[in-house]
């Protein structure tokens, strides 16, 4: 249909039709501030975006320091807190240094641009997170994108390059999550290490869902395959889900974490991430420092999440880490099912095409660390009562 002249917006229109005749509209819904809902749809995993510590910090933090950051990392937007957040972070994480960024996406896109280029290879798997496929875009390399958790499908796309290379080695990115969003399943990291070196490449994985949940004390699916610290292998996460806050961070190497703060468009031309959230954030690493059974115990809710719906007969999928995804047999009916949960007092995610590699709509549970038993048994109670009839 040919664009009318006078009305240059008038092509929103007839993708806003067809999304409605898909059933595919989004809506904001605003959460009040104190919601009568049992919350199995956010990602504060270890239930700390309203601990006391950490509220009070994000205050003494704005008081001290100021709601804003008031410009750029490199020009007035580090603090001290910025710092020794980022000192502590890449302690806790088995790095030699970190860099904090205003969101997780904006980590992920420095990571994967900065680290790659116009010459270079990046290989990212089927299923990774928007962010890392946008970090591909942009950074003007070629991309391989290989099939889901496939180290063997890494090592060809390698090889292949290299072969077309001949002697001038191309420089090259493997890109993954370590947990997927979608399914809560988690990438085969050590495999992708393995296949990755022998080719001189290195490893960018994105801990979004993995930090505060897996590996010792909650350091994170990279910690627990052994790699952190490897001179290889660069760790980009966000702050604001297991540690409740907001803002992203990346850890590597010393000269990595140098160079982004030289080459990394989204650290050099964005403003800092504000006190209030560096604090919040800073807070949480500590208690979940002193408390590492808080990561297990988001790892054991989970687990009764998937096992008392797969006995009650829904197609649930084994969660690796902090995500429980419940197939749904169609769009209409994922809304309609997270709409009764809704109703009946429980709150979860749901997830349909575009937003699922696979095409196949689901309800996506979230578990949280500070969730008892008995809301456990709650929420699987809502789940089965209100799941669609075959």
């Amino acid at each position: 249909m040919p664009q009318d002249r006078d009305d240059a917006f008038g092509w929103i229109d007839a993708q806003r039709e067809r999304r409605d005749r898909a059933g595919l509209v989004r809506r904001l819904s605003p959460r009040p501030a104190d919601s009568p809902l049992l919350d199995l749809a956010s990602n504060d995993y270890l239930g700390l975006a309203r601990h006391p510590e950490v509220t009070a910090a994000a205050a003494a933090a704005a008081h001290r320091w100021g709601a804003g950051s008031t410009g750029s990392r490199l020009v007035t937007g580090s603090t001290e807190l910025h710092t020794t957040l980022e000192r502590e972070l890449a302690e806790f994480c088995g790095f030699e240094a970190a860099l904090v960024f205003s969101s997780g996406y904006a980590a992920n896109l420095a990571a994967v641009s900065a680290l790659s280029g116009r010459d270079a290879l990046v290989v990212s798997d089927a299923d990774n997170h928007a962010s890392l496929i946008d970090g591909c875009r942009l950074s003007r390399a070629e991309i391989a994108v290989v099939p889901h958790a496939d180290p063997d499908a890494v090592r060809k796309a390698l090889d292949a390059a290299e072969a077309d290379a001949g002697e001038a080695r191309r420089r090259a990115l493997v890109v993954s999550d370590a947990v997927f969003s979608v399914d809560g399943d988690a990438a085969p990291l050590a495999a992708l290490a393995g296949a990755s070196r022998p080719y001189g490449a290195a490893l960018v994985v994105d801990e979004a869902h993995g930090l505060g949940v897996l590996g010792e004390g909650g350091r994170g699916a990279v910690h627990g395959a052994g790699l952190a610290g490897a001179p290889d292998v660069v760790v980009t996460a966000t702050l604001s889900k297991s540690l409740g806050s907001q803002g992203g961070a990346v850890l590597g190497p010393a000269r990595v974490i140098e160079h982004l703060v030289n080459s990394a468009r989204t650290f050099i031309f964005d403003t800092g991430l504000n006190p209030a959230a560096v604090g919040a954030a800073l807070a949480s690493l500590r208690l979940l420092r002193r408390e590492p059974e808080r990561a297990a115990r988001v790892r054991t809710v989970a687990l009764g999440l998937y096992g008392r719906l797969t006995a009650a007969g829904l197609a649930a999928v084994r969660p690796d880490a902090s995500v429980v995804s419940v197939r749904a047999p169609s769009p209409d009916e994922a809304v309609r099912w997270a709409a009764d949960c809704r109703a009946a007092g429980l709150m979860v995610g749901c997830f349909r095409p575009p937003s699922v590699p696979d095409g196949v709509s689901r309800l996506r549970l979230t578990a949280r660390g500070d969730l008892t038993d008995e809301q456990v048994e709650a929420a699987v109670d809502v789940i089965v009562r209100t799941a669609p009839t075959a």
